[in-house]
């Protein structure tokens, strides 16, 4: 995919209504420490647009990052950030499942997973969430570049066991360092989104 134009279009707090959008979308979902911004950041060929923060839990808006006007980029809030109070952390939830239950145009939910650890209690619990709302989230497995290369198998083995996927639904390897994966991830959304649009 070539990233000819990239717009923050719209910011969603709280209280916000969610934009009423003709593009599809493609959510981003995964605890606030997990390289969100820096995947999305990637993806969308910019150093630093999606906002990097030393502080895990900043992003506490849904943001829409619009692509050559063809798809949205949507930035979910992190979750599992443990300096944040409950009611901020339920404020999230509600953020989150409010999104994946009214937004019209969502094709894809991506979670990211770090692939150094098993997937946390709440990992699973996104996972699940996810498939409740109707949508088979696909993993992307960040930090690859703090593994060797010897225990990637063995660590996208146990994500696969421990969140009980299929077999079909794949996991990409990801490193912002390298940006290995970033390739593969894109062929994914153009011929899962963009050429079914196409089709339609």
């Amino acid at each position: 995919m070539i990233i000819k134009s990239v717009n923050l279009e719209t910011v969603c707090g709280i209280t916000s209504k969610l934009p009423d959008n003709t593009l599809p979308e493609v959510a981003f979902a995964g605890k606030s420490n997990v390289g969100k911004s820096s995947l999305i950041n990637a993806l969308m060929n910019r150093k630093s647009y999606a906002r990097i923060s030393a502080q895990p839990g900043k992003t506490q808006t849904i943001n829409y990052y619009n692509i050559n006007e063809e798809l949205y980029y949507v930035d979910l809030p992190g979750y599992g950030f443990a300096k944040v109070t409950q009611s901020v952390k339920e404020k999230w939830g509600h953020m989150i499942e409010n999104y994946l239950q009214t937004s019209k145009q969502l094709k894809m939910v991506f979670l990211l997973i770090d692939i150094r650890h098993k997937p946390s209690k709440n990992d699973v619990m996104m996972y699940d969430w996810i498939l409740h709302n109707g949508y088979r989230p696909v993993i992307i497995a960040t930090k690859l570049d703090k593994l060797k290369r010897s225990q990637v198998p063995k660590h996208l083995k146990e994500i696969r066991t421990e969140l009980q996927m299929d077999k079909e639904t794949p996991i990409f390897p990801f490193s912002a360092l390298s940006k290995q994966g970033r390739d593969e991830i894109w062929d994914f959304i153009e011929s899962m989104v963009l050429q079914q649009e196409e089709a339609e």
